[in-house]
């Protein structure tokens, strides 16, 4: 076992495959479920783990520590039976699962950036029988997250007990509904015979929302009036949510505030959908969706939603296709349907938005929620704004 402290988690050069989500932040920051990967490692494994990222994030995670390592694959998705088998790794040696890397001790301090884990040749390795989970693709992400939220519930409840659930709700499945302290849920239908339900803490669930298991609702965040939410939903922390929703993910600080359907959806952090906006989630032909995603098409299966990268917004009643992807930091707008593909800094759908500009209205978006941009933000933007524009 190695001291406290020493693990790390690591992307790999596939950690494009899941862009929009991983321009702007490490794998092990994605939110699916309740927690973010790295909040997931850090309650199994019990210690604070640090992260080892493209270059342009790294500068803005700690420094790696000396001494001997455990690096792990940030695509790998926690669960007991992995994490053990990780932390019973001895220096020089490698887990794999189908020559898939899935971690590896070493007491080397040359392995501070994430091309170097690449040059790491382990002594021994060992081949890991179980079942793995990965986020490889950013449907992966919702395609995982009912499973995760039932995991998230068990390691953040297990020993705690829930608040008394108000008697103006109708309530099934109560054992399964977790209410944090400060949290406001009043004449609502709570059902969660089909997973477990997770409000946090000071949240609020108006009056007449519908929820159906399983779902998480993080710190702070809001359900407007006559919500309707069918599970597998994560609402992260400080978003505000409305009209209908299934299957998706908002990462944080992100509003759909209005009526409009989201389903089998990913949306990043301080994204705006305009009143009304919906998406797409399913072919007219009802077949799978292919998605040409790094140098090849990939089956995404049959229903794939909106995509959102980190600090985009929408129009009113803006019309989604299915599987439409989103980059970063886009103001959409436009006649008719969306294209497929709206790339990173877009204004409208074909025009560049000014990286001032945007810097500005992300600021403005974020005094909102009495936020302001931090000089990290503004410095990763504005290396993504030369790369991507």
């Amino acid at each position: 076992m190695t001291d406290a402290g020493s693990f790390i988690l690591f992307d790999t050069p596939e950690r494009a495959l899941l862009h929009p989500f991983t321009y702007t932040r490490s794998i092990a920051e994605i939110r699916s479920g309740i927690l973010t990967i790295k909040e997931r490692w850090e309650l199994l494994l019990k210690e604070k783990i640090q992260i080892l990222s493209a270059d342009y994030l790294q500068e803005h995670y700690p420094s790696i520590p000396k001494g001997k390592k455990i690096f792990i694959n940030a695509a790998v998705f926690p669960d007991e039976p992995v994490t053990e088998a990780i932390t019973r790794l001895e220096d020089g040696e490698a887990l794999l699962h189908n020559k898939m890397l899935l971690a590896f001790c070493s007491s080397r301090d040359d392995i501070h950036t994430m091309n170097n884990v690449l040059d790491f040749h382990p002594i021994h390795t060992k081949e890991y029988a179980g079942t793995v989970s990965l986020i490889r693709y950013p449907w992966d992400i919702v395609q995982l997250n009912g499973k995760a939220i039932v995991g998230d519930s068990q390691l953040l409840t297990g020993a705690g007990k829930s608040c008394v659930i108000s008697g103006t709700n109708r309530v099934m499945g109560e054992e399964h509904i977790f209410i944090e302290e400060g949290a406001a849920v009043e004449h609502c239908i709570l059902n969660a015979t089909g997973g477990p339900i997770y409000i946090g803490r000071n949240a609020t669930v108006m009056e007449g929302s519908v929820i159906r298991g399983p779902f998480a609702m993080g710190e702070g965040a809001v359900l407007k009036m006559g919500t309707t939410i069918y599970g597998a939903t994560t609402i992260g922390p400080y978003c505000t949510a409305g009209g209908e929703i299934k299957n998706s993910v908002m990462m944080g600080y992100s509003n759909k505030a209005h009526f409009g359907y989201l389903g089998d959806a990913v949306i990043g952090e301080w994204c705006n959908l305009g009143a009304g906006t919906s998406n797409s989630n399913v072919k007219n032909s009802a077949s799978d969706i292919l998605m040409e995603i790094g140098n090849g098409m990939v089956n995404a299966g049959l229903k794939c939603g909106l995509m959102m990268g980190d600090y985009s917004r929408c129009a009113i009643h803006t019309s989604f296709n299915t599987a439409t992807f989103v980059g970063i930091a886009c103001n959409i707008f436009g006649e008719g349907l969306t294209p497929k593909h709206i790339p990173s800094f877009s204004w409208g759908y074909a025009g560049k938005y000014a990286f001032d500009k945007a810097i500005e209205h992300i600021q403005n978006w974020k005094k909102l929620k009495n936020q302001t941009i931090t000089e990290g933000e503004t410095g990763i933007l504005g290396y993504l704004y030369k790369q991507l524009s």
